[in-house]
């Protein structure tokens, strides 16, 4: 009976990346509880020009006999001599590592169970492999990197890499190789005991009782970050919520420290960065955030009140879709040009093994810290800033009046005012409108909900910056602030998608209902009355309050869901909303990201049927929403989620051509069979008026060329 086929990983990089370094303390590490085998290609190639002969070579005598479960015997190159030389044998183990260049050559591929791909600087990779090999490799390194260009010239072993590796840069980068490798699903079952090292992490927690100004927190210990999230409870403004108020918390963190990692999901592949290393996951996302997330890892501190425990915070990208049903419409033709929001991730994350937690309710900020048991000095140094940073923007908060709750801050500074275009012109908004009627008259739909989009370029902003002007004219429970390399998104979104607590327990506010504010008392109350009283807003809200009452009990213990809420109105500082509550409870053991998945994209942007819907949405608007009407929030260690939906919401992309900035608000409503074409295009006015009257921007009249 043959062996079991090993599994069999491929460390690859051109000459001097640190490839041999990296094998052999990796093998060190897996042998606490593997057995391991390492083949170098350096002892297999036939000379100095041998590097496509000896690929050749290790694919049919050391790769093929390993991949079928049996030990391989080849031929040695005697360098001396320049010919071949002793029959050697690499013996199978459960593990064998294949380190060299050409490692994981497109011929090898097909054999192997994971590729690792060593990046370095040309000039330190040359001089490491003459300090390696001395001075008789020194002539050879010409010769040798030309025969690697011509490989690569005609492969990509580093595309096709599950993790990439920053070579010579970071001492802890085996460990974090061999985490990598246990998160890739090829290799989950057999390194299962590198997955569980994880599981003894805990979460420390210090209490002080302040009432920061919040923006002074995040700008002092996250200013400088790459990669920075904060969940923003910004119309906590002048009072103290209610302990069970949505406003309570604000939540602020990156992706530093010992455990911060950085994840964009791309057309089904998530890149996982944490300092040297990246990893590739090849799968859907949502069975990557399930894996990731799904299960409780930790069990949140005593006596803390918030339902984050450190995990894993961002966004969810509309078009996740594809993954619950709806299409891809970048792979159906609809443009994707380098100003098109379809260029960003489909989903972007940070782990947070940090945080500042920020209770409105009680007055009291929370550092929360994830531990392994041992000593951690970046941690004991984040700490003290931490608290420095909660000083200054304690007595700033002191200074300001306005500041007992903590969130607001001396005015932001003066933003150039940008210039606003239409992506729809208004008569084609209101063809649009018309076509989505004629779908619902065809019995397709019943509920559309056609969104639009308005651009702009201006000079270089600072995302913080625009953001602060946002929270400052339009406050809202639900206001994020999510800043990654390249772009950032500021939104002042009131509206829950989902939430999921501790104890299993579920709800969603959907949101469907819109009028502008006034400054006139007697007339916002008109305002206020017509939204209440509108069988049209009813209408619109009850069928999306159907489509998540569905969407739930999916996963529902059957008969908990309940609608405690039913067409409630909620004013912010821009509009009038009607808002419901559907609540329901989480069957025990079902898996918490289907959860999620099941309700994405949320029905209040989509519309209802939401498959069919989302079908037509795709015709009519032929261009990817991005981040807008996608998902914001937190996944927590603890197995809760929060997330919001993201509306009221700028996009800022930089690298634009011009070095500038480019900004883009989407925006739209709800189209049933009695909506008026010119009122839908009024309440895009409206709910665009937010974001535009905090940048000093008026609504366009004129469209994108």
């Amino acid at each position: 009976m043959p062996a079991a086929s090993p599994l069999l990983i491929a460390v690859d990089g051109r000459s001097g990346a640190g490839k041999t370094s990296l094998t052999l303390e990796l093998a060190a590490l897996l042998r606490e509880h593997h057995s391991v085998t390492v083949f170098h290609l350096e002892d297999i190639y036939p000379g100095w020009d041998g590097l496509d002969g000896g690929i050749a070579r290790y694919v049919q005598h050391v790769l093929g006999p390993l991949r079928a479960g049996q030990h391989a015997t080849w031929a040695a190159w005697d360098w001396d001599r320049d010919a071949d030389g002793e029959q050697r044998t690499t013996t199978t183990a459960e593990i064998v590592l294949l380190e060299g260049v050409g490692a994981a050559a497109a011929l090898a591929r097909p054999l192997l169970d994971a590729v690792i791909w060593i990046e370095a600087d040309a000039q330190v990779r040359r001089r490491t492999a003459i300090e390696r090999d001395g001075d008789t490799y020194a002539p050879f390194w010409r010769r040798w990197a030309d025969q690697e260009d011509r490989w690569l010239a005609g492969d990509d072993p580093a595309a096709a890499a599950d993790v990439v590796v920053q070579g010579h840069t970071d001492a802890l980068t085996p460990q974090a190789v061999r985490r990598a490798l246990a998160a890739l699903p090829s290799c989950a079952v057999l390194l299962a005991p590198e997955r569980a090292d994880r599981r003894g992490l805990t979460v420390r927690c210090e209490r002080v009782d302040a009432v920061p100004d919040t923006p002074t927190v995040f700008s002092e210990l996250y200013g400088a970050s790459t990669a920075a999230v904060w969940l923003d409870s910004s119309d906590a403004v002048g009072l103290m919520p209610a302990p069970d108020s949505r406003g309570r918390f604000s939540i602020m963190a990156d992706s530093g420290g010992s455990f911060g990692q950085q994840a964009h999901h791309r057309g089904g592949v998530t890149e996982i960065s944490a300092g040297a290393v990246t990893t590739r996951i090849r799968e859907p996302f949502f069975r990557w955030l399930d894996d990731v997330w799904g299960r409780r890892a930790v069990r949140a501190p005593e006596d803390f009140p918030c339902e984050f425990a450190l995990g894993w915070l961002g966004y969810l990208g509309y078009e996740l879709k594809r993954e619950t049903g709806g299409t891809d419409v970048r792979s159906g033709g609809a443009p994707t040009g380098p100003d098109l929001p379809g260029t960003l991730p489909d989903a972007a994350l940070v782990f947070a093994g940090r945080a500042v937690v920020v209770d409105h309710a009680e007055g009291a900020v929370f550092l929360l810290t994830l531990s392994d048991g041992g000593s951690d000095p970046e941690r004991d140094a984040w700490l003290i800033r931490a608290r420095n940073a909660i000083g200054s923007a304690s007595a700033v908060a002191a200074a300001d009046p306005a500041g007992m709750a903590g969130v607001t801050s001396s005015s932001p500074p003066v933003l150039p005012v940008p210039q606003f275009t239409l992506r729809d012109s208004r008569e084609e908004y209101l063809d649009k409108v018309r076509s989505a009627q004629a779908e619902i008259t065809e019995g397709t739909t019943y509920e559309v909900c056609l969104t639009t989009a308005l651009t702009a370029r201006a000079e270089r902003l600072d995302p913080l910056s625009v953001y602060l002007h946002l929270r400052q004219v339009s406050p809202a429970p639900f206001a994020h602030f999510l800043r990654f390399p390249s772009f950032a998104v500021a939104s002042t979104s009131p509206e829950r998608f989902l939430r999921l607590d501790g104890g299993g327990n579920l709800r969603a506010e959907p949101i469907k209902g819109t009028r502008g504010r006034s400054t006139d008392p007697v007339v916002d109350a008109a305002l206020r009355e017509d939204l209440r009283t509108s069988a049209k807003d009813h209408a619109e809200n009850i069928m999306i309050v159907d489509l998540l009452r569905n969407d739930l009990s999916h996963h529902a213990v059957p008969g908990s869901v309940t609608v405690s809420r039913l067409c409630d109105i909620e004013t912010y500082a821009t509009v009038h909303q009607m808002v419901s509550t559907i609540d329901a409870r989480l069957r025990p053991g079902r898996p918490h990201a289907a959860v999620i998945a099941s309700a994405f994209p949320a029905g209040s942007m989509t519309g209802a049927p939401k498959i069919s819907t989302m079908a037509i949405l795709d015709r009519l608007e032929q261009a990817p929403r991005g981040p807008y009407a996608g998902a914001a929030g937190y996944f927590s260690l603890t197995g809760a989620t929060d997330l919001a939906v993201v509306i009221r919401t700028l996009v800022l992309q930089d690298g634009m051509p011009d070095d500038g900035t480019r900004l883009t608000l989407g925006v739209g409503g709800a189209i049933t069979a009695d909506s008026d074409p010119a009122e839908e295009w009024d309440e895009v006015r409206i709910k665009a008026r937010g974001v535009l009257s905090a940048l000093g921007s008026r609504f366009p009249d004129t469209v994108l060329p």
